[in-house]
Formats: C-alpha cells, sequence, structure tokens
C-alpha cells in the first residue's frame, strides 16, 4: 500500500512521506479503516501481508534484529466495534 494519497509508506524504512511518523500514521488508519469499511476481515489479511513485508525488510534494515512491537503496529489498532 504505498499509494494512501498523502500519507503513503516510505520503503525499507516504513515510515509515513508526509509526517514521518511509523507508518502507518493515524492518518493511513483512518483512509484503511474507510477503504476496507464492512471488510475487517480483509483489512486484517491486507495489514497482515504488510507486516511481512515489513519485518523482512526492517530486520535487514536493523541489521538481522527484528524491531520490537510490529504486531502493534501493523494489527493491533485493528478491532471490532
Amino acid at each position: 500500500m504505498t499509494d494512501h494519497a498523502e500519507h503513503p509508506v516510505l520503503k525499507p524504512a516504513w515510515r509515513c512521506r508526509t509526517c514521518g511518523i511509523a507508518w502507518p500514521c493515524s492518518t493511513a488508519k483512518l483512509r484503511l479503516l474507510g477503504r476496507y469499511r464492512g471488510r475487517p476481515d480483509e483489512l486484517v489479511e491486507h495489514l497482515r501481508a504488510l507486516q511481512a513485508e515489513a519485518t523482512e525488510q526492517l530486520t535487514e534494515l536493523y541489521g538481522g534484529r527484528t524491531p520490537d512491537g510490529l504486531t502493534e503496529r501493523f494489527t493491533g489498532w485493528v478491532t471490532p466495534r
């Protein structure tokens, strides 16, 4: 997901190109929720695929160490309401 309007992901650092924070940033999360409205299982599946890609790239960037908190960062915020 690199084309989310003004808050795309900058790979391999997995930071928001616009605000510079860890992606998905708050704006990207809101846009993802809107895009997958009514389809939470598809959203989680999509985010898990992105998390797997991020894990691989960030582990390489961090010299073989997998960063902490990736599950919370990518899927922990998606909760059924």
